[in-house]
């Protein structure tokens, strides 16, 4: 049975509907973590889908490119995917005015990188940015150069 979600996702992105497509938007979607194309090939191929890697890597493409999936760089050309939906974010809030500003989690390719290398799964982690925005930073530099000229 097809997914009338799919379905509506591949044609607002003005993609074709393809049962490749659906096979593997499919896969994506049914797995709430990152995987590789490897994974997502052999699950097509259990599900009976005629489909080569090839194909896999080229649909990938297009749906990072329409923005639909993420792609995360493992390092030693090994890449993971995720559906856009499912990714982790934080917010940065200045220091001054407090304006917020969401942000993918940097932490996720690093998390990959140490699974993928060392075998460790990080379960959790903290990230504690502190910061100042662009128009609070260009003002406390104007306010720092004021009172510097008046010592």
């Amino acid at each position: 049975m097809i997914s009338l979600d799919i379905v509506t996702i591949l044609k607002d992105n003005k993609l074709k509907v393809t049962k490749g497509r659906i096979d593997i938007l499919e896969v994506i979607i049914n797995n709430n973590c990152r995987i590789t194309a490897e994974y997502i090939y052999d699950q097509c191929k259990k599900k009976g889908n005629d489909i080569n890697l090839s194909t896999v890597y080229r649909t990938l493409e297009t749906l990072e490119d329409k923005e639909i999936i993420n792609k995360f760089d493992l390092g030693d050309g090994k890449y993971n995917y995720v559906l856009k939906d499912n990714i982790h974010k934080h917010i940065l809030q200045c220091n001054f005015c407090h304006k917020e500003v969401e942000i993918d989690c940097p932490m996720t390719q690093i998390e990959l990188i140490i699974k993928n290398k060392t075998g460790f799964i990080p379960i959790e982690h903290e990230l504690k940015i502190k910061g100042i925005c662009e128009q609070c930073k260009d003002d406390f530099i104007a306010l720092d150069k004021s009172i510097n000229k008046k010592t």
